[in-house]
């Protein structure tokens, strides 16, 4: 039975196609917009009404929703996902995430599931292929949803009233989900992220270690020779992951550390400015500015008084 198949068949019997794990969602999360849980990586989100774009981290993650609808901006491009289809993401970029369809009686019910590319990985190596190639090469896409990815999930949720099964279960039914996202029509584009040597393996490998040396003057050319390919080549698979070039993804990466350390360690914007790389106290307020909607100052209040809401 496919999912419109499902669709129909629980219609007529008043359920929306998810609304086992609809339930269990909103019963776990209480009052609560966003709720994380103690299986490592599971965090579940409801909305009771539509909102704005809101500017968000885009993490390696498989994004289901129960109920509702919502839509991920990445590099301009739209990405609507609902019941029907899973959202699956394969790097960590900027975004934009919306809420378009929740109302307080029928509120926008979901679960965000950060991938574990090691098990990919395995899974990879074990020989598991995807049913088909995938021309389009962003890192970002909606699949469709099946019965057998949704019965995991609802299992990997209902496991959470047995905190003693966890550590012994958990395990398996995360191995199972990423097996199914593998040999589901999103396959091909994780096969592409974790396989060893492919050309979006090598970007996201540099990804990796650009987090970790944001703050060094980086030349593209040197990128381009640690990524083992031509410049030209590489500023293009770059660019087509993650929607930015290279030198702006770095921008992107030290304004985001510098809000962290200002939020979480109390650093002044000059000292963590100088701190992320920035030489110019002034630029980076600027460009801290341009990002985040507000200066470093005014964001890191609205920040702290939205925590404290």
């Amino acid at each position: 039975m496919d999912i419109a198949q499902m669709s129909e068949h629980e219609s007529r019997h008043g359920q929306t196609p998810h609304a086992k794990l609809a339930g269990m969602i909103r019963g776990w999360s209480g009052p609560a917009e966003d709720v994380s849980t103690p299986i490592d990586g599971l965090s579940f989100f409801q909305r009771t009404r539509p909102t704005e774009p809101d500017l968000c981290l885009v993490e390696p993650a498989l994004l289901v929703v129960a109920q509702g609808a919502k839509q991920m901006f990445v590099g301009g491009a739209p990405h609507r996902y609902d019941p029907s289809g899973f959202l699956i993401t394969s790097l960590e970029i900027p975004g934009q995430t919306q809420i378009i369809e929740a109302s307080p009686d029928t509120p926008c019910l979901g679960l965000v599931l950060k991938l574990d590319q090691r098990i990919l990985a395995g899974m990879v190596a074990r020989d598991v292929t995807p049913p088909r190639r995938q021309r389009d090469r962003s890192s970002v896409a909606v699949g469709t949803m099946t019965p057998e990815l949704i019965a995991p999930l609802e299992r990997l949720v209902a496991l959470l009233d047995e905190p003693d099964a966890l550590p012994f279960l958990a395990p398996l039914i995360l191995q199972e989900i990423h097996y199914r996202l593998l040999v589901s029509d999103q396959g091909a584009r994780l096969w592409s992220f974790v396989a060893a040597g492919t050309p979006n393996q090598r970007i996201l490998a540099l990804l990796n270690w650009m987090k970790l040396n944001y703050a060094k003057p980086l030349r593209v050319e040197d990128l381009a020779e640690r990524a083992q390919m031509s410049a030209s080549t590489f500023h293009q698979h770059f660019r087509e992951l993650t929607t930015m070039s290279p030198l702006k993804y770095q921008k992107w990466l030290r304004l985001n550390e510098a809000r962290q350390l200002m939020l979480n360690d109390h650093l002044d914007a000059a000292s963590a400015s100088y701190r992320v790389g920035y030489e110019s106290p002034s630029q980076f307020s600027r460009e801290y500015a341009r990002l985040f909607g507000n200066p470093p100052k005014r964001d890191i209040q609205k920040l702290r008084l939205d925590v404290a809401d």
